[in-house]
């Protein structure tokens, strides 16, 4: 079975990319730069913020902790950090057992 799989480097990528993305995206792990913009009356704050990718598909927060929040976002760096994590690694992992094929087919 292991055997097969490690015959197919893009089967390899899209599983390593789930296994990295489905935590980041169903836990609140707060690693990623970001701005929260805050409305207190007609005063907008905005605040620098470690944000959790799982705040943009609604998981992690309650509606109360979004009482005065008027958006959120992520920073340039946030998201080359989120892509570094999520197409970048595994990417790394799948061409590593490309090379390792070609060096078993010589």
């Amino acid at each position: 079975m292991f055997q097969s799989l490690t015959q197919r480097p893009l089967l390899i990528f899209f599983i390593c990319m789930l296994l990295i993305a489905a935590p980041l995206f169903l836990f609140p792990i707060n690693l990623f730069n970001g701005e929260v913009v805050m409305v207190s009356g007609k005063q907008t704050i905005i605040e620098q913020a470690h944000l959790s990718l799982s705040y943009f598909i609604g998981i992690g927060y309650t509606s109360k902790d979004m009482a005065d929040i008027k958006e959120f976002y992520l920073l340039p760096d946030g998201y080359a950090f989120a892509a570094c994590l999520i197409i970048g690694f595994p990417t790394i992992i799948a061409y590593r057992f490309r090379i390792l094929n070609k060096q078993k087919e010589l």
